[in-house]
């Protein structure tokens, strides 16, 4: 069930430009539980949904909490493209939880029992950098793939410096 550490350090095998989604709730008021739980739940049940067809695009994911209130998940996708259809597809979860969200804020029914929020990022190549130390994958290698980091470079500088089938020199 869990990953064992890979002894060194590794970095992140992507290549080219990554996609990466932040998504999650902040509970506003504790009390208003039959508020906030659909919410709490609907996440992993999209997740599960994605993770049965890795053809929709979400490479990885890693489920976080930035208090008691607050909950998120990173997620990194394949591209923006393939990030959008997943969005608006009518069949799929999140289309569905969006459309019941919409229609109780048209409704008036919206009272801020939770928030909602999410952040895209397109990040070019050249503009992002990994480095794990005596771990297994984790976050950007757990999506894209985990290598030596001798193939990016020992530094920071170089790592980002690394081109899509380009040879990095120390």
């Amino acid at each position: 069930m869990f990953a064992k550490a890979v002894n060194g350090r590794t970095t992140a095998a992507a290549e080219g430009e990554v996609v990466v989604l932040l998504i999650g709730m902040r509970i506003n008021r504790f009390w208003a539980v039959h508020h906030w739980v659909p919410v709490f739940l609907a996440m992993p049940r999209m997740l599960r949904e994605l993770g049965k067809d890795k053809s929709r695009g979400l490479l990885g994911h890693v489920l976080l909490t930035a208090s008691p209130r607050t909950y998120y998940v990173v997620q990194y996708w394949e591209s923006k493209e393939k990030l959008y259809k997943y969005a608006s597809s009518p069949d799929m979860l999140h289309h569905k939880a969006w459309a019941i969200i919409n229609r109780k804020e048209k409704a008036g029914k919206v009272r801020g029992h939770v928030g909602l929020w999410h952040e895209s990022y397109v990040v070019p190549e050249g503009s992002y950098e990994a480095i794990y130390a005596d771990m297994p994958a984790f976050g950007l290698a757990a999506a894209h793939g985990q290598v030596p980091v001798e193939q990016r470079g020992r530094r920071a500088k170089d790592r980002f410096a690394y081109r899509s089938g380009s040879v990095t020199s120390e």
